[in-house]
């Protein structure tokens, strides 16, 4: 056990009984919630970890072909679960972490009472019938550019996720969050998210959910959330008046009534 919460760098913050499970979206760690726990340290038991690459995790635990699809990231929210003793978690994932939350909870939906997904998309790439925001040209360039200057491409995509209109210092939280991320398990992370088709899932999961989606977010644009509410069972749509992709970080009091509201 100890192993596995090394592995992860878990963290167990609050009082409460019911236990609140964040993960994190690609290119942060725990610490891109911290402008929203306060709110719920007092209430619940507060569950905080790294995914394989990110934060204070260990590199020496990343295995490329446990983490070559989202699956593998899902069993490490179930092993977490598992080494915790945990059960009836609220999930609140962000980004990519919506559909490993979405897999955990199929997989085994007795650990999980909800589950809250902020901006995320069960598929990036623009199919017939549905628009996930990028064409393949656009990945195979954006892939591109990461692979010969992780760095820049940190720096210049970081600001226009956060959204512009939130100010340069946020953008520039989440450029240095990116940075610090392992270049070359981030660059694999990418490819395993933006590639990702989890279209089908959406329709067996068997536990309550929660989608916010905000406006002009680059990463989920308006028609992935409507997606989301319509193929979903069980799922309550919100949107949010918060632009960008990380309203946990630029706009944490709608964020917080958003989920109170629901859990």
């Amino acid at each position: 056990m100890s192993n596995l919460l090394k592995r992860n760098n878990v963290t167990v913050i609050g009082a409460g009984r019911e236990v609140m499970l964040f993960a994190h979206g690609f290119g942060c760690d725990q610490n891109a919630w911290r402008c929203i726990l306060d709110a719920f340290t007092s209430d619940y038991k507060v569950v905080l970890f790294d995914y394989v690459g990110a934060g204070k995790s260990d590199l020496s635990a990343y295995d490329k072909t446990r983490y070559s699809t989202l699956q593998g990231y899902a069993q490490d929210i179930l092993d977490i679960c598992e080494a915790l003793n945990l059960k009836d978690v609220i999930f609140v994932g962000h980004s990519v972490s919506s559909m490993i939350g979405l897999l955990a909870a199929k997989e085994k939906p007795a650990y999980f009472k909800k589950l809250v997904f902020v901006g995320p998309s069960p598929r990036y790439l623009n199919d017939e019938n549905y628009t996930g925001g990028f064409e393949k040209e656009d990945l195979e360039k954006l892939f591109e550019i990461m692979d010969s200057n992780y760095l820049g491409w940190s720096r210049t995509l970081a600001p226009a996720i956060m959204g512009s209109s939130n100010g340069p210092a946020l953008g520039e939280e989440l450029a240095n969050s990116f940075c610090a991320t392992d270049p070359e398990i981030a660059k694999q992370f990418a490819r395993v998210t933006f590639l990702s088709d989890n279209r089908k899932d959406l329709s067996g999961l068997k536990v309550e959910s929660l989608t916010l989606q905000c406006a002009d977010d680059i990463i989920a644009p308006q028609e992935v959330g409507y997606y989301m509410k319509e193929h979903t069972p069980g799922n309550t749509l919100v949107l949010m008046k918060a632009k960008g992709h990380c309203p946990h970080m630029s706009a944490p009091g709608e964020t917080i009534n958003a989920i109170k509201s629901f859990i």
